[in-house]
């Protein structure tokens, strides 16, 4: 994690350098746009709640949304029926156009997962994430045999040796590796052309926007087709930038600024301490 920290910021001063955003030194744009789907951490599952929720997402363009479950196979038949009414408020509310994911938080294990995968079949969900721990590769995979929904996973893996991993047991549908976890952008570029090998999309895992945007800029959109935008958290996580990369009308307007465009508003710092204080 720190080394990724040290190569997005290293990327960033190359960009200022050569007065030029970084996905242009990483061979795009490919485009002038990027899909984002509003990810929903930290929102309640309330169904009044949701359902206002995701008409808000509606309103604001996005054309997809990820939730996230609080029950799994320690909250019995209660539990499931919880699974159960989320998925179908959102379907209810969003239609049949819109895609749903929905994230397992790694609590799940294989039984409860293609139990809960068939009955949540109907509501045509665009994938299940992270159904079990990141180290139950097998589990992934078995998983991936026996359901028909989409499986993702990868946030938690690190460097293109454990994306690798996931992609030779045919583990996953979709990968999510984080540019500030698993070895920054130069990795991620590695990560993303093995993954191309293996016709297996990369959606990263969204805490960095700026960052993602401008990695998803530089490849195909079969390849890199959709943002994570987290509403509540990357709101809090770009409070201090100038100009904070946002979604307009579900979609992040690639920035021209050079470097990643992640320079701080000093009107909205407080204090600052000398670090040989």
């Amino acid at each position: 994690m720190a080394i990724s920290v040290v190569d997005c910021a290293l990327w960033d001063l190359k960009g200022k350098w050569a007065n030029a955003p970084v996905y242009t030194l990483l061979g795009g744009p490919t485009r002038a746009e990027i899909p984002a789907y509003a990810s929903m951490l930290g929102y309640s599952l309330d169904p009044e709640l949701v359902q206002e929720r995701v008409q808000e997402v509606v309103s604001q363009g996005y054309a997809a949304t990820k939730w996230f479950f609080r029950d799994g196979p320690t909250d019995g038949a209660a539990g499931i029926a919880r699974n159960l009414r989320l998925v179908r408020t959102l379907r209810e509310s969003l239609g049949p156009e819109l895609d749903i994911m929905l994230d397992c938080w790694m609590s799940w294990d294989v039984p409860y997962t293609i139990q809960m995968a068939d009955r949540l079949e109907e509501y045509h969900p665009r994938w299940l994430e992270e159904p079990v721990l990141p180290d139950k590769i097998e589990q992934y995979a078995e998983i991936r045999r026996n359901v028909r929904i989409p499986i993702s996973g990868g946030e938690h893996e690190y460097t293109r040796w454990g994306l690798k991993e996931l992609m030779d047991a045919g583990a996953c549908d979709v990968l999510q590796p984080d540019i500030y976890w698993a070895g920054g952008i130069s990795e991620m570029q590695k990560i993303i052309a093995l993954a191309s090998a293996y016709d297996l999309p990369v959606i990263p895992h969204g805490h960095s926007t700026p960052a993602t945007a401008h990695v998803i800029a530089a490849w195909p959109q079969t390849t890199c087709p959709i943002l994570e935008y987290l509403v509540k958290w990357n709101e809090i996580h770009q409070f201090f930038l100038k100009t904070p990369l946002k979604p307009v009308g579900g979609k992040i307007i690639l920035p021209t600024a050079p470097g990643l465009g992640m320079e701080l508003d000093e009107a909205k710092i407080e204090k600052q301490t000398d670090i040989n204080d």
